[in-house]
């Protein structure tokens, strides 16, 4: 394997979007699963999938880092926002 970082290696994947990302993730997924490809290719394909899946979580933090929650004073009435914790509701 070489040292270099994966986002390096696959410039292109910065360019997708999510969705276009996790499909082409888990296509990989269902190749190294079903075991239908050469050594050589299994390295290469399950290093890509690892990039896919850093470019994936990286943007799954940027939305979750935009989410607020809407927060309301005594009366009712909205008062302002703040972010969104997934653990509480």
């Amino acid at each position: 394997m070489q040292g270099s970082k994966p986002a390096a290696r696959f410039a292109d994947i910065a360019e997708l979007s999510f969705e276009r990302a996790l499909k082409e993730l888990e296509a990989i997924v269902g190749r190294l699963e079903r075991g239908d490809v050469e050594l050589e290719e299994s390295i290469a394909i399950y290093e890509r999938g690892d990039a896919l899946k850093v470019h994936c979580d990286r943007l799954l933090k940027q939305a979750e880092a935009k989410v607020e929650r809407l927060t309301f004073g005594p009366d009712g009435a909205p008062k302002g926002t703040e972010p969104f914790d997934p653990e509480r509701q």
